[in-house]
């Protein structure tokens, strides 16, 4: 049920919250909204990773199975993406929008949507998994 609720939140955050933020906030006050968003859905998708991770692991342990399944790499994949794409991206996305670094805040801001979309797919395919068991 986890791995669907944040799907869920993927998909609210990326196709419903943060474009309908762009479309009635004016664009410095939207992106501030949309940095709100995606500082909690990196934090609960943290959480939701690591969670995920140690009740497979422990399923894992108590069924005498293997530890690296697909139940485990694909939340560290998305793990991945959560701390690459936000984590190490945003603070170079601040100081591109400040005008340092040697990216852009667009180049960068397209990488970081690249994270997003990866992981959400991640998340999707983790979920499928899960629920045929």
């Amino acid at each position: 049920m986890l791995a669907a609720l944040w799907a869920g939140l993927l998909l609210c955050v990326g196709l419903v919250a943060a474009p309908s933020a762009f479309a009635v906030l004016e664009r410095p006050m939207a992106g501030l909204v949309v940095a709100q968003l995606f500082q909690r859905e990196a934090m609960l998708s943290l959480f939701a990773a690591v969670l995920l991770i140690l009740m497979e692991r422990r399923r894992a342990r108590e069924g005498a199975g293997s530890a690296v399944t697909a139940e485990v790499l694909l939340p560290a994949a998305a793990l991945f993406c959560t701390v690459a794409g936000y984590y190490a991206l945003q603070p170079m996305m601040a100081a591109a929008k400040a005008g340092q670094g040697a990216w852009s805040f667009m180049a960068l801001h397209s990488i970081s949507l690249l994270f997003f979309a990866l992981k959400g797919l991640l998340v999707m395919a983790l979920a499928w998994r899960l629920g045929k068991c």
